[in-house]
């Protein structure tokens, strides 16, 4: 039973097994977060500004479709709100952030 207790203990000359210090992980997970920045992060990032300059530069006239598929044309705009009209005299209020973007 002592045997192996000796075959389990580490050895006795104080060599790292395979062990690597923290300084040589650190590169390879540097390159791990660039490489998460520019291919979701940054992209994603991007795209959200991108919608929201288009959220605020609504205005009265414009066609647009919200983001669960009706297609209408505003009517009227407030702060957060916006007054579609998507059928002669049917008229829904939605909020902005439900436009999910332009028609041509």
């Amino acid at each position: 039973m002592l045997d192996l207790a000796f075959a389990m203990a580490p050895p006795a000359n104080g060599a790292e097994q395979g062990g690597g210090s923290l300084l040589s992980l650190l590169p390879p997970m540097i390159m791990m977060f660039m490489i998460f920045y520019f291919v979701l992060i940054r992209p994603q990032q991007k795209k959200q500004k991108e919608a929201r300059k288009m959220i605020d530069e609504l205005k009265e006239g414009d066609t647009v479709v919200t983001l669960s598929g009706i297609h209408g044309t505003i009517k009227k705009l407030k702060d957060d709100t916006v007054m579609l009209q998507i059928a002669d005299n049917v008229r829904v209020k939605i909020n902005r952030s439900s436009i999910g973007g332009k028609n041509a």
